[in-house]
């Protein structure tokens, strides 16, 4: 009996796969060596599981089989529970094991602690971002809850574990914990001064005392951590920021209703919610009518999450494309040898290492209180996050292009990061939250904006191009109104994050990824669409080789 076929399967290549994420990351390396990690062996370990074919797939699952709320048991009483696939746990385990969560509070004498950090949360982002939400508020509490003594005699070590319990009892009775976040309500959003959720003391007022919280939140990440920051207004004080646990001491659930999930297009495998406080129990933490400055101080830590967790998506989707592009022929050869699409490769090379470039600097600069450190933190921290996430929403669109109609099949990673991609320009705070947090810091800070530039110019006075960039920014800055300069928020932050990407790939990087960077984002076709090079401006073989060279 003869065989029919329709047609052969060739020419096809599925997305990578078991690979090392860390030992095939030249800049990686670079940035772990020059900063003084002592732990590369551990990130290789890293490396090694979350790119196997194993944790691929349990990505996959935990982002198409989604979380369930379970609001009600089946006798009508409430329970709230929110019951995640069994692949969300492997990879909450993962990063838990790995310290994702909390390095930097673990290691407090390494002359590296958050640029370790900041690799785990690379990593491991690059392949299942939605499980970092709950890694990122863990972290970005801790050190709040370090300044409340009694809080954190009684649950420092179960922050810091690394052993993963997904149990949901009370804290007392777990060996590890989650922290979260309740800030934004229906009627604020990103202005959470105009909260409503009403704080009234059980008895005594102030830091530290017990109030029975009674309102909404609109977004409340993620409802199965066991316990939450939230910001919510006080009678006597204003607003203020509470410790709201999910169990009480005495056994029973606190009262807050998970009204319902929401259904986002992506981050699919994390929970977010909708909740009301109906005199939900909580302790004061901060200073009384402090609730802003110290919640914000835990978004701080999250909005540097959000620009490593971008730049994350950007080296994975940008490795996959070339992975993919070497290996699939059309019109008789390679498309990665195709001079077009080593345009477009070669530019989203350069902004991916400008990228990872910068975020990981900014870690760096957290290790440390210095002026420099402290002006990179506090002018660069939003303005990165700004515009990383917002590239980050265009390039994976560029990159999914690469592989044509597949890469629009909602069956792979291309279109699961695609989808991922939005949440870090919106959450912590949106696009114009970021640039208007940079104009503040200088207007109520305005040596730091002068720190920062000064350290620009070290590098900046040697290249023609950025001294006279660097001369243009000044004189904006002294020239321009405060209402113009409001208008102008978003070029002038674009205009200062990409010199100072442009300073630090001069600093760190080779010539040809340096110079490519500069003469082309400050060419007049910059930012129409990815690829537009001039054929003089880059050293295609080495600038792709440098990318990825499994």
């Amino acid at each position: 009996m003869q065989t029919w076929m329709t047609h052969q399967i060739q020419n096809q290549f599925d997305e990578l796969q078991d690979y090392n994420l860390f030992e095939t990351d030249t800049v990686l390396q670079e940035i772990l060596t020059r900063y003084g990690s002592q732990d590369q062996t551990r990130l290789s370990e890293l490396g090694h599981i979350a790119a196997s074919a194993e944790y691929y797939h349990y990505a996959d699952l935990a982002n198409r089989h989604t979380p369930i709320l379970h609001a009600f048991d089946a006798r009508g009483r409430r329970k709230d529970v929110v019951e995640f696939h069994p692949t969300w746990h492997h990879w909450m385990a993962l990063n838990r094991k790995f310290d994702t969560h909390a390095h930097p509070f673990k290691q407090p004498q390494s002359t590296a602690k958050w640029v370790d950090w900041a690799s785990r949360f690379y990593l491991a982002g690059q392949v299942e971002c939605g499980n970092l939400c709950p890694n990122s508020m863990t972290l970005g509490s801790i050190p709040l809850i370090q300044r409340e003594p009694e809080l954190w005699a009684s649950m420092g070590e179960k922050l810091l574990s690394h052993e993963y319990d997904p149990r949901d009892v009370p804290i007392s009775q777990k060996k590890s914990i989650w922290l979260g976040m309740g800030m934004t309500e229906k009627q604020g959003g990103s202005d959470v001064r105009a909260n409503q959720t009403l704080a009234i003391p059980v008895a005594a007022t102030g830091r530290g005392q017990a109030y029975l919280l009674t309102g909404h939140k609109w977004f409340f990440s993620a409802p199965m951590c066991d316990a939450h920051l939230v910001v919510a207004n006080t009678e006597q004080d204003g607003l203020a920021c509470f410790f709201v646990p999910r169990w009480l001491e005495d056994g029973r659930k606190n009262n807050i209703q998970v009204q319902r999930l929401k259904d986002k297009v992506g981050n699919r495998s994390n929970s977010s919610s909708e909740v009301e406080f109906q005199q939900a129990w909580g302790i004061m933490i901060g200073e009384a009518g402090r609730g802003i400055p110290t919640i914000i101080e835990m978004a701080n830590y999250t909005r540097l999450t959000c620009a490593v967790g971008s730049s994350a998506m950007l080296r994975q989707a940008l490795v996959q494309c070339l992975a993919y592009t070497r290996q699939r022929q059309a019109f008789g050869q390679t498309l990665a040898n195709q001079p077009l699409m080593q345009a477009v490769l070669a530019d989203l090379a350069l902004e991916t290492e400008a990228a990872v470039q910068l975020s990981f600097h900014l870690a760096h600069c957290y290790e440390s209180d210095d002026a420099v450190s402290l002006a990179w933190k506090r002018l660069m921290t939003p303005a990165a996050k700004f515009w990383i996430c917002k590239r980050a929403v265009e390039l994976t669109g560029e990159m999914m292009e690469v592989f044509g109609g597949n890469g629009y099949v909602d069956n792979s990673i291309m279109a699961r990061i695609f989808k991922e991609a939005p949440v870090n320009t919106i959450w912590e705070g949106s696009g114009n939250v970021m640039c208007l947090d940079v104009l503040r810091a200088m207007q109520r800070e305005p040596e730091l904006i002068q720190v920062l530039l000064q350290d620009f110019a070290r590098t900046a006075v040697t290249h023609p191009i950025l001294g006279s960039e660097l001369d243009g920014l000044q004189q904006l800055l002294q020239t321009t109104n405060s209402n113009d300069l409001q208008f102008m928020a978003r070029a002038l932050v674009s205009r200062l994050v990409i010199l100072a990407q442009a300073v630090l790939l001069l600093r760190y990087a080779p010539s040809f990824v340096a110079e490519g960077f500069i003469q082309s984002r400050y060419s007049a076709l910059h930012g129409q669409v990815v690829g537009m090079l001039k054929p003089k401006q880059v050293d295609v073989a080495s600038i792709l080789q440098r990318a990825f060279s499994a």
